[in-house]
């Protein structure tokens, strides 16, 4: 029970402030903290990794879904 408690509190802390370019970090630190958990129980340990983690993959999937943006002609919408 005494190890819920610094939980709540880090969950409660993350949902009242403000999202500012998180993406990715909720997820990972979420499966980070499972895994941390499991792996001699390192949650706090592994939901810190798995922020970072989960950041960075977010970042490379939003910079190569802008490339692919860029890529694209514009396309056509009168049907000629």
């Amino acid at each position: 029970m005494r190890k819920l408690i610094p939980a709540a509190i880090v969950a409660g802390s993350m949902a009242i402030s403000p999202a500012a370019e998180a993406k990715g970090c909720l997820k990972g630190a979420a499966v980070g903290a499972v895994a941390g958990h499991v792996a001699h129980h390192h949650a706090l340990l592994g939901a810190i990794v798995g922020c970072a983690v989960g950041h960075h993959l977010a970042a490379e999937r939003a910079k190569a879904q802008k490339a692919q943006q860029q890529q694209k002609p514009p396309q056509n919408k009168s049907g000629r």
